[in-house]
Parts: structure tokens; sequence; C-alpha cells
């Protein structure tokens, strides 16, 4: 990929409105990023916005570039041979990660272990024995660097092999108690970003965060949760991803495991060793890169629905869109309309910031 690319994919994935679902289809529509960038305002206008779009310059997206290999970090585009073949099967796969550390670890079959931030100290103890056992058995162990199971994880895995994705930028740690084990993952592992670099983490970057760790993994094994755990929301996402899904069972008494527990109720695979989680991935290969089209880099630009039709389908895709999400195929089904048109039309409404795309291929009213 060329430098210009790479500068265009990042000005376009900075861009606001513009998502990782949002940033694919545009691709696929224009064929590259500096096509797809010059259509922007054209289809932000189109869907109703009346303010211009917020584009990032390219001179900020330089100084992010500059910033990024100042503090000796590596930018990876989807696409890229480099990029985690795995995660670039991911639907909504970050067109952009920063990675730090030893980047070809990545190539190799992961499994993820998360749970409880404030977890038993025999949880502590699993993960990080398990850990450990995985990484001899020549798997990458996959966490969040979150206090708890995370950190017994990264901890355990250490010298066979792991890998920290973060919620804000690649440059900073948090916890920030888990500064050492951070630099100890960037001299012997891989810490992977997706959010810019300096970007301190907010609630809302975790959920994003944890289908990173899903993505990266054949399957994710949850050792301690409670019902309404952040680590449920990472087996949900790996679920999702056709990911196998595994879990710890624990003491019906203590409610740091009442997740794990349910997870297990709903045919989750039941771990007690690493040999558990080997057989349960035995089979298992990487996902093949979903086809976006034949060439990333110099993909034909789609024929695109005439203004006609597009005139006559905005009202009724806005008609038939509300506040409770639907998926794409509903909505083709629900409108009448073929594909391209109503895919083009929210395209349009999501770059003017009326519509906001969900998990699962759904979208409902911003």
């Amino acid at each position: 990929m060329t430098d210009t690319e790479r500068l265009d994919r990042l000005r376009l994935i900075r861009t606001e409105n513009v998502g990782p679902i949002t940033f694919h289809r545009l691709i696929e529509q224009y064929g590259s990023a500096a096509a797809a960038l010059d259509a922007l305002p054209d289809l932000a206008k189109r869907g109703g916005r009346a303010k211009p779009l917020r584009i990032l310059s390219k001179a900020d997206a330089e100084r992010e570039m500059q910033a990024n290999r100042r503090f000796g970090a590596r930018l990876l585009c989807a696409g890229e041979p480099d990029y985690p073949e795995p995660l670039a099967a991911v639907d909504d796969a970050p067109p952009v990660i920063s990675v730090m550390g030893h980047a070809h670890l990545l190539r190799r079959r992961a499994v993820a272990i998360v749970g409880a931030r404030n977890a038993s100290l025999n949880g502590k103890k699993f993960a990080e024995s398990l850990a450990r056992d995985l990484g001899a058995a020549g798997l990458l162990v996959v966490s969040g660097l979150a206090r708890g199971i995370d950190t017994a994880a990264h901890t355990g895995a250490l010298a066979g092999g792991t890998a920290a994705v973060l919620a804000g930028g690649i440059d900073v740690v948090y916890p920030p108690e888990n500064e050492q084990l951070y630099r100890d993952i960037v001299a012997q592992g891989a810490v992977v970003a997706e959010s810019p670099i300096g970007t301190q983490p907010q609630a809302r970057h975790f959920p994003r965060r944890n289908r990173v760790i899903s993505g990266l993994s054949l399957g994710v094994l949850v050792v301690e949760a409670a019902l309404r755990s952040g680590s449920l929301i990472t087996a949900r996402m790996a679920l999702e991803q056709g990911r196998e899904v595994m879990a710890v069972p624990g003491s019906p008494l203590d409610p740091r495991c009442h997740g794990t527990n349910n997870l297990l109720r709903q045919g989750a695979t039941l771990v007690e060793r690493a040999e558990d989680v080997l057989q349960a991935i035995e089979t298992m290969r990487p996902p093949a890169v979903r086809e976006r089209e034949a060439d990333l880099f110099s993909a034909a630009r789609a024929a695109e629905p005439g203004e006609a039709d597009l005139a006559k389908a905005r009202s009724l895709v806005l008609e038939n869109l509300g506040p409770s999400p639907v998926t794409i195929d509903e909505l083709v089904r629900g409108c009448q309309l073929s594909a391209p048109v109503v895919l083009t039309v929210v395209l349009e409404l999501e770059l003017a910031g009326r519509v906001q795309r969900l998990p699962g291929h759904q979208v409902s009213l911003a």
C-alpha cells in the first residue's frame, strides 16, 4: 500500500460519522479512499446534512502518522499483508490499527482470556496458569490489559506470547498500575489500539475494544464474570463473529461466577484445564477474509444507483426506520427496493448523522 493511500485511509476513518462498516462500504463503492473522500460532502448533503462534514485534513493525518512513528508504533491498514487475517474477516474490522512490539505474533492462532476486574485470588491464579499453558502450546493469548483476569492472563502468557488490546490510544496505559506490564508486553508480545494516539479511554471505547479482542481470536474464554459484565459483551461478540465461546465454572454463591455459569447453561464449552481449550479449537482455522472486493487497493468503482431511484427511496427508507434497530435485510424487504439503493440511502443518512449502525448489520434512527 502506498503512503498516499494509507494517509487517505486514515483521513477517511477519522472523518465525522464514518465508522468501520461505513468505511468498508465507501471503499467498495468508490474503489479508493481518495475517491471516497471526494464523494463525502455530496453524500452527506444528499442525506440531509446542512453543516459541512468534518474531514480530517492531510496535515492532521500526517501529524498522527508522525506521532505514531516517534512513539515506535506502526500503523497497519486492513488489506495489508501484516494486518491480522482473523480480524480482517470481521464485518466491522478496524480499518486502521496501531501496533507496538512484535506484530508477527498476531499471525499466530490466538485465544482470548477475559474476566472480572475484581476477580478472586483463585480466579486470577487459574487464569495465569491456564494462559501459561496455552502460551507453551504455541497459542497467542489475547486480553485487554484490565485489572483482574486480564492482568493475570497477560502475566501468565508473557513468555509464550500475549497481545494486549487497548481501549484508548497506543500510548495510553489503562489502568495506570499496569505500566510495567504494558512495557513487558511491548518488549515480548504485541500491543494493539484502534483509537488515535493520545486518546484517553472512555466507557464507549470498551465495547469497540472488546470486538477486536474476539476478532483476533479463534475463541474467547471467560474465567469470572458477573451477569452484567463487559466480559459477556466480548463473549456475545465472539458468538456473532463465529468464534468459540468457553467458560470456567464457578461457585453459585459468588456473584462473579453468575455470568460464566449462565454462559455454560447456554451452551458454552466448559473449561477446567488448557487441554479443554485446545480441544475446543482443534479443528478451527482463522476465518477467511470476507470478499469486500477483488482487490482492496484498486477495486473498480461499483455502479451507483441513479438519482431518480434514490430520490424515490429516501422518504421510504426514513419511513421504515425508527429508534428500534432493524437489520439491513429487513429494511430492504420492508421497502421493497433493491439492496444497492437501500445501502446507498443508508450511507447518505449515516454521513448526515441521521442514522446509526449497530452490531449485527442493524441500523436505527440516530
